[in-house]
């Protein structure tokens, strides 16, 4: 008879070799962390602590990474990628979390067996093992170097400190904390007040946000706690990107373009923002993206006409009619949202900046030839580098567009809590010692007014 028993693993087990493998795929593959955590396909009760751990590994990646690596005693000998995703994510929790280290210990190294490497587990365990007596020493020492101290990737701290001066330190510093719950009240059918009301009988405390339909949760919840969320009246937006609908300033009975339109948050703004609207068309090139799109406005209860196409190619979608204001929500490095999507940290490569900054202009010129003369069109990024927001404006308007000119801060329909700059708006990320009032995304807009003339060709 045999004895052989199966391994019993400690509680967690699979809920870091999960992170794991989702780790592993973001710094291999180059996948985004929502592609690898569906590749991994947690079970539906470990999903979000999965999502959990892999941000905080990937928040902090920059800074674990060297720790791991100094405790190799064959650098050159580097361990195979999935492994080394586990000993980061277990050095994470080690480091950021509540849970006891010595237990940590113990589920990586049940996760070396569950993941197929059980050859590895006394590996594991001994650099574990001495990442608990040597770590103070060992972080102080990769502190040094301000880059890694602040888990972001060299070219990023140099680009913001150049762009910001004093105040990059406040962006570094936010890029590492957990993201703002921010809520958009529709104001078209509650009020601020009655809703914050509805929050207070339902235990959730918030805050009034940047601008009139935004409230910033104390505490972040699931989506279901919210009270009216399934019926529409309330939606999850970072209060930054609601200015976008505020700046559009579109009014009854104009037709409006929201170019790159997924996941559809701007665009169900823009319907909740002004009655009467004439049409409102969302255009996104992915088909997938777009049906999320469907999917937000079927919750709203708001409908748009949804297109699937390239606003950089030819405009073989579109029936002629200018539109009298466009939302361009360029595609772009994303620098703004870190503290959102981490694995920006690791995705994004100094190279990238011109590539987006040349994207962005084409959009931008292919745009403008679909706005009436008099019209309005809002540029929008979820960048904090000036080299995709105000050079890309300031090269569009040097090309000659002598019928496009950018409104000054003065000109724009702002609430008083959102700052300006002199002809355009860059918001900023700021820690939560700003206080929840203030939290925002780091988001750029600039407003784009055509004169009475004809637009240019591109």
């Amino acid at each position: 008879m045999s004895t052989n028993r199966p391994h019993l693993y400690a509680p967690g087990t699979e809920v870091m070799a999960l992170t794991a493998r989702a780790l592993a795929s973001v710094v291999e593959r180059g996948c985004i962390a929502e592609e690898a955590l569906d590749d991994c396909q947690p079970p539906p009760a470990q999903r979000a602590a999965v999502r959990a751990i892999l941000a905080g590994s990937l928040r902090y990646y920059l800074r674990l990474l060297p720790a791991v690596q100094a405790l190799l005693q064959q650098p050159e000998r580097k361990p195979q990628p999935l492994l080394q995703a586990l000993l980061v994510v277990a050095t994470h929790q080690m480091v950021y979390s509540r849970a006891p280290p010595q237990a940590v210990v113990n589920i990586a190294v049940d996760a070396t067996r569950q993941l197929g490497m059980a050859g590895a587990a006394g590996f594991a365990n001994a650099l574990l093992r001495r990442m608990l007596r040597e770590g103070p020493a060992l972080f102080a020492q990769v502190d040094t170097d301000p880059a890694t101290a602040l888990a972001h990737p060299r070219w990023l701290v140099t680009a913001l400190q150049a762009a910001w001066g004093e105040r990059a330190d406040a962006i570094l510093v936010a890029g590492n904390e957990q993201p703002p719950m921010t809520l958009r009240v529709d104001l078209s059918r509650i009020s601020r007040e009655a809703y914050l009301d509805e929050l207070t009988a339902a235990g959730l405390a918030a805050v009034p946000g940047i601008v009139p339909e935004a409230l910033v949760l104390a505490t972040p919840v699931a989506i279901e706690a919210l009270p009216g969320f399934a019926e529409g009246r309330v939606s999850v937006q970072d209060a930054g990107a609601q200015v976008a609908a505020w700046l559009l300033d579109a009014q009854p009975g104009e037709r409006v373009l929201d170019a790159c339109a997924a996941p559809g948050g701007k665009t169900g703004h823009l319907l909740e923002h002004t009655a009467g609207l004439a049409e409102v068309v969302a255009l996104d090139s992915s088909g997938p993206r777009l049906q999320r799109v469907a999917d937000n406005l079927t919750r709203l209860g708001r409908v748009a006409t949804l297109v699937q196409a390239d606003l950089g190619g030819e405009p073989e979608w579109w029936d002629g009619r200018p539109f009298d204001r466009i939302l361009l929500d360029a595609p772009c490095s994303a620098t703004g949202v870190i503290r959102r999507h981490p694995d920006i940290k690791l995705l994004r490569r100094r190279a990238d900046i011109a590539g987006f900054a040349a994207l962005q202009l084409t959009l931008l010129r292919k745009a403008l030839r679909l706005l009436k003369p008099g019209g309005r069109l809002v540029y929008a990024t979820c960048s904090v580098l000036p080299q995709e927001n105000r050079e890309v404006i300031d090269r569009l308007l040097a090309d000659d567009w002598s019928g496009v000119h950018l409104l000054g801060a003065r000109d724009l329909p702002l609430p008083p809590l959102v700052p300006r700059a002199e002809g355009d708006v860059q918001l900023l990320p700021r820690p939560a010692a700003a206080g929840p009032e203030a939290a925002s995304d780091g988001f750029y807009y600039a407003v784009l007014q055509t004169g009475g003339g004809a637009g240019h060709d591109t």
